[in-house]
């Protein structure tokens, strides 16, 4: 019979049952269930709603069933819909009538907030020092190749040169923002819903600063029929791994692109590529893609939160049972793709001599020759329009800038001297950019500090 059974004439029909049922997914929560009502419980015994000893039998009853989930040897029934209920049900068979007084002053709504908050909690902990350890793998990136010059790309067209390190830093930099979006949903998730009840409390004397405090929360939610209806939890996590997945995505992009033969910037690892059934030749970036792929399914999850939401009135409803499942599936995502993302990056293999083959072509210093005729008095416009005309003469004759001679360059201006071929070296063009932030050697290793400074900060 369902504990909620009392009210009803009829028993529920099999395909209600079935659907109603969250257990199937729900399970995951187990650890936080039993948590949150050993946290419950403790309180209940403490303000003298139930004996201390009626509240020492159930923390031991549900400790023993926590220890029996952990060892397998427990099945969970769909007849009990959810995972509290599994648990409350299981609880109440092996310690008889005490086990019911368990849910006093608690309804499954504060009872699935808290658990899923908890879960949240538990797992954005766990997706951040994911992420850390990828950025550890972009420091050490950046470090080998502070010198390895590659073209940098507006519109995918070859447009600066910078170097690979500034390329990694790049992406550390996006990546410490996820981190710190993740930390900041952690801040504000920092509140115990367990107390509110169905919405209004209870009529016990119950102690909500201490289950808030016995399960880590700095205080309890503000308003009981917020913390029961209340999911901008989750929508802020899966907003900020979405986030995190298009950055990984993008990033995956890229690497796609290097590892073509078109490019052939860097290699893959034998062991983070795959080949093909029928093409021998083939090496794929299949991790890569896969991760590009996956990052739509993260946008999924945040989409159904978000309509799930949208037009539900306080307090509680059961549409709110649709918020885990996209949830879950989000996380297992990243914390599947992050790992094996920072397992690639770190093993691949920079094509220096390739990136810098490639960097000597395309006119990436173009910029750096207008500058030099600006340092030199000319206007920048004026600076502009000459080296537009080089370079248009660089194309119909087969030249690069750096190919022409002196005369040549003083037939469009005669500012022009013997010292523009030192203007142009792309080693003079990246290192002559010390601007805060950009891709000099000094400047980079800043950047690189600062990234080292924010996972020390982060060290346990």
């Amino acid at each position: 019979m369902k504990l909620w059974a009392g009210r009803f004439q009829k028993e529920t029909d099999t395909l209600v049952n079935d659907f109603n049922s969250s257990i199937t997914f729900d399970a995951r929560l187990y650890r936080q269930d039993i948590a949150g009502s050993i946290a419950h419980a403790t309180m209940l015994g403490e303000q003298g709603i139930i004996a201390k000893e009626e509240a020492d039998e159930i923390i031991a009853g549900l400790k023993a069933i926590l220890d029996d989930i952990e060892a397998g040897h427990v099945e969970f029934s769909v007849d009990n819909e959810d995972i509290h209920m599994n648990i409350e049900t299981m609880l109440t068979e092996r310690i008889g009538q005490t086990g019911k007084r368990l849910h006093t002053a608690r309804s499954r709504n504060d009872q699935v907030a808290v658990d899923f908050r908890m879960y949240v909690r538990q797992e954005i902990s766990v997706t951040i020092s994911m992420v850390l350890e990828l950025e550890k793998v972009l420091v050490k990136k950046a470090r080998e190749h502070l010198d390895t010059v590659m073209p940098g790309y507006t519109h995918l067209q070859r447009a600066q040169p910078t170097t690979f390190a500034h390329y990694m830093m790049a992406y550390a930099n996006m990546l410490r923002r996820d981190i710190t979006r993740l930390e900041d949903c952690l801040e504000r998730m920092d509140e115990c819903p367990l107390g509110a009840g169905a919405l209004a409390t209870s009529t016990y004397p119950v102690d909500r600063f201490r289950t808030a405090q016995l399960l880590g929360f700095s205080k309890p939610t503000d308003n009981s029929m917020d913390a029961v209806s209340d999911r901008d939890f989750a929508i802020e996590l899966t907003s900020a791994l979405s986030i995190l997945m298009m950055h990984l995505s993008r990033f995956s992009e890229e690497i796609i692109l290097w590892c073509s033969w078109e490019f052939k910037f860097v290699e893959l690892d034998d062991a983070y590529s795959t080949g093909s059934s029928i093409m021998p030749q083939k090496k794929n970036p299949d991790v890569a893609e896969l991760v590009r792929g996956k990052t739509g399914r993260v946008y999924g999850s945040l989409v159904t939160l978000l309509t799930v939401m949208k037009g539900i009135p306080l307090a509680y409803n059961k549409d709110m049972q649709e918020d885990k499942e996209p949830v879950f599936d989000a996380i297992d995502t990243v914390e599947q793709c992050v790992p094996v993302f920072t397992a690639m990056v770190d093993t691949l293999t920079v094509k220096t001599k390739t990136m810098a083959r490639a960097a000597s072509g395309g006119f990436i210093n173009a910029t750096d020759c207008a500058d030099y005729l600006v340092k030199k008095g000319l206007p920048f416009r004026d600076a502009y329009m000459i080296v537009g005309r080089l370079v248009n003469m660089c194309i119909k004759n087969g030249e690069d800038l750096e190919t022409l001679t002196l005369k040549d360059f003083r037939a469009i201006s005669s500012v022009f001297d013997e010292d523009v071929y030192q203007a142009l070296l792309l080693k003079t063009c990246v290192n002559g950019r010390k601007v805060y932030g950009g891709p000099s050697r000094g400047s980079v290793e800043k950047q690189i500090e600062s990234i080292e400074a924010f996972l020390e900060a982060r060290a346990s």
